[in-house]
């Protein structure tokens, strides 16, 4: 082989990137933005939507709360006409309705009251809300809604989202184990056995279902075998904080033999795959075929360099293949999360990432200055206020929320604290001592 072959090639410049001065969080445009979504009707894409009010109602008010505007910017008249709405759509035999239009009224009869369960989301969602907007929860259904709860769940741990004639419906997957340990959490606290005539759910089958779902690489998927998803593993880790049931924090990157009492399998995996999901790769700008043969395009696979690893640099392929060319793609200064391995960032991501490694004490790990500046300067909506699901999109109720959610985990002064296990303020969740010390129940 000719010598020259083996020279190494000519150093080729570095592009510089300067860094701007550190985003503002805009209160009063994102005010706006709730505010035109909680008084005015929605745009006409949510109607496919109308059948889960109850989360659109909650995902308004949270936002208003965590920009410690909701107060000032309604009556007392109108905060109660809210409570109102939300305890119109308690169902008389325990949860709430996700929306108003299924019920009948007083025309309800035998034959047609299986039109119209309870949710068990919106129950979640409804009780949340009325925190946010400081009820007592003295209407709520305590005793059905507990009852109706433990109906809820199959025989292999998991809940469902209905009960219709006896029959469970919906998912096996962790969302609905998380609202109802949330349920569980809002109405009973972490106490587990039967509390005042009430039973409990089974929190060890439970606990045996989250496990199942574990999967070979760290996360947790929707069900045994199938791939991770930052999702359904916010909802897992956010269940077994709701049920006290959280695995000890890992002091070190060999992880010890778990106990057949551990609630997950390998803590230390878990966390390096949530750290993992941030990366850099955040719009169409970035889908790159570094290597022109088509497989590392956004539908198939990104470069490993591609993603942020702990140690906040990108690897030496990446440097290799980016030398010398004038992009800022793959740079730093703007980083997010992705939801699953080789997916660009989305901004509900943002939470459920860096919500999970809160719970789990770990949120130093990301970078997160990047990650606020990726939120603050590129998911953000510079006209209308609130954030889009990617670079580019208009906001929407869901990832604006959430995307409050997130920047107050990472310590947003203009945000109130957010508590990640219910994913609403501290002070909402606050409330709570009260309403349990009217009821009874030792914490």
């Amino acid at each position: 082989m000719p010598s020259a072959v083996l020279k190494p090639a000519p150093q080729q410049p570095k592009v510089q990137h300067i860094m701007a001065s550190s985003p503002e969080l805009d209160v009063p445009k994102h005010t706006k933005y709730f505010l035109r979504t909680l008084k005015t009707y929605l745009p006409t894409a949510y109607q496919s939507n109308d059948s889960n009010r109850m989360s659109l109602a909650f995902f308004t008010l949270s936002g208003l709360d965590l920009l410690g505007t909701l107060q000032q910017n309604t009556t007392e008249e109108q905060r109660k006409d809210y409570i109102d709405w939300i305890y119109n759509n308690q169902h008389p035999h325990g949860g709430f309705r996700a929306f108003p239009g299924a019920t009948f009224g007083h025309a309800t009869t035998e034959d047609n009251q299986h039109w119209d369960p309870a949710n068990l989301p919106a129950t979640f969602f409804a009780l949340c809300s009325l925190l946010v907007l400081d009820d007592d929860l003295s209407r709520v259904k305590r005793s059905e809604c507990l009852q109706w709860l433990t109906r809820l769940q199959r025989p292999d741990g998991s809940f469902g989202e209905t009960l219709v004639k006896g029959t469970i419906n919906g998912g096996t997957d962790s969302r609905f184990g998380y609202c109802a340990t949330g349920v569980r959490y809002v109405l009973r606290g972490t106490y587990e056995g039967d509390i005042q005539g009430c039973p409990d759910i089974e929190i060890d089958n439970f606990v045996t279902c989250i496990r199942s779902a574990e999967t070979y690489d760290g996360g947790i998927s929707d069900a045994p075998y199938h791939e991770a998803h930052a999702g359904f593993t916010y909802c897992a880790i956010g269940a077994l904080s709701n049920i006290n049931r959280l695995p000890p924090q890992p002091h070190s990157a060999l992880p010890s033999p778990p106990s057949p009492n551990d609630s997950l399998t390998n803590p230390s995996l878990l966390i390096k795959w949530l750290v993992s999901r941030q990366t850099a790769t955040i719009c169409e700008e970035d889908e790159l075929d570094t290597y022109g043969d088509e497989t590392d395009t956004a539908e198939t696979c990104h470069d490993a360099h591609s993603f942020v690893y702990q140690d906040k640099f990108v690897s030496k392929q990446g440097q290799m293949n980016y030398e010398g060319r004038p992009s800022i793609n793959f740079s730093l200064e703007w980083t997010g999360f992705n939801g699953r391995c080789n997916k660009i960032a989305d901004t509900c991501y943002a939470f459920w990432v860096h919500g999970s490694l809160s719970i789990l004490g770990q949120a130093n790990l990301p970078n997160t200055e990047s990650l606020r500046r990726w939120l603050l300067e590129r998911t953000i909506h510079p006209q209308l206020g609130g954030f889009g699901k990617i670079a580019g999109d208009l906001p929407d109720l869901y990832h604006s929320s959430l995307g409050l959610a997130a920047l107050s985990l990472l310590g947003e002064e203009k945000l109130k604290p957010l508590d990640p296990s219910l994913c609403i303020s501290q002070e909402a969740k606050g409330r709570l001592k009260a309403i349990w010390k009217r009821w009874g129940i030792e914490q």
